[in-house]
């Protein structure tokens, strides 16, 4: 496997005091110090927090990338320091050391930011399905009750009814579904499956252990009637390391749940 690059990095949250109230973060600003990049979400339900600013508040975020973009991050970072408001202020930055500059910062503000949630607008559910990127693993038991609510960044997918996250155990899907990362689903509706990433469910194993996400490929056969069908579903890795397998499409012993939309974190 091969030895994962790090990167220094700079944290600092944003934080709204309004009045009477103690301050909540509102924020997360993770600064790339070698490129002098500033990595930023922030939270988006101003209209429930702050109704009465809410209009400038949906427009900091991009005014600040906006200001990061000239000044670069340590120079808005700066500038932050020294005009925010008390309304209005930024933690002291702390050092860190990260692999992925968008994961983490997916990361940090899922710990750090607590946003009200607003199904399918800003949030989408997250299940305690435990899926795997790898052959069936032992995974916890399915439940299909609710465990919590995820938000999704506001460049991101726009969440729609029918679709989920769950986080992604194994390595062969990587690079692309790095192990251990939170992934949006979509459950299926009409068109092919053909070449897309699938979520699939085996009928025949445990509640414990049967799920896996593979790209699924179907090889057909032609009738002697005519026409063509499924002689067998190929599941495919994208890692090298590992290999493919077939489900023949008369046992039904697996179905197809949902289609992989993109990594969340």
């Amino acid at each position: 496997m091969p030895t994962a690059v790090t990167h220094a990095a700079r944290v600092s949250l944003l934080q709204l005091a309004l009045p009477g109230e103690a301050p909540v973060n509102i924020g997360v600003l993770l600064e790339d110090v070698a490129a002098d990049r500033l990595y930023l979400r922030l939270r988006r339900d101003w209209d429930l927090i702050a109704p009465e600013e809410s209009d400038v508040l949906s427009a900091l975020e991009a005014d600040l990338e906006a200001q990061a973009a000239q000044a670069g991050a340590a120079g808005l970072m700066r500038q932050l320091a020294d005009t925010l408001s008390n309304t209005i202020a930024i933690t002291d930055p702390r050092e860190a050391i990260v692999e992925d500059f968008e994961r983490s910062l997916g990361r940090l503000y899922r710990e750090h930011v607590q946003s009200r949630v607003q199904p399918f607008r800003t949030h989408l559910p997250r299940y305690s399905l435990g899926v795997a990127a790898g052959d069936f693993l032992e995974n916890p038991e399915v439940d299909e009750t609710l465990a919590d609510w995820e938000e999704i960044p506001a460049a991101g997918v726009r969440p729609q009814p029918g679709m989920f996250v769950a986080r992604i155990v194994g390595r062969s899907m990587e690079p692309r579904i790095p192990d251990g990362s939170l992934c949006i689903f979509r459950k299926f509706g009409a068109g092919s499956r053909e070449g897309r990433l699938v979520l699939v469910e085996s009928l025949e194993r445990g509640t414990n252990d049967r799920y896996t996400v593979k790209r699924y490929h179907s090889e057909k056969s032609q009738r002697p009637e005519g026409g063509w069908e499924h002689a067998a579903i190929r599941l495919e890795p994208l890692n090298p390391e590992f290999e493919a397998w077939y489900l023949k499409p008369e046992e039904n012993r697996y179905r197809i749940l949902a289609e992989f939309v993109e990594v969340l974190d």
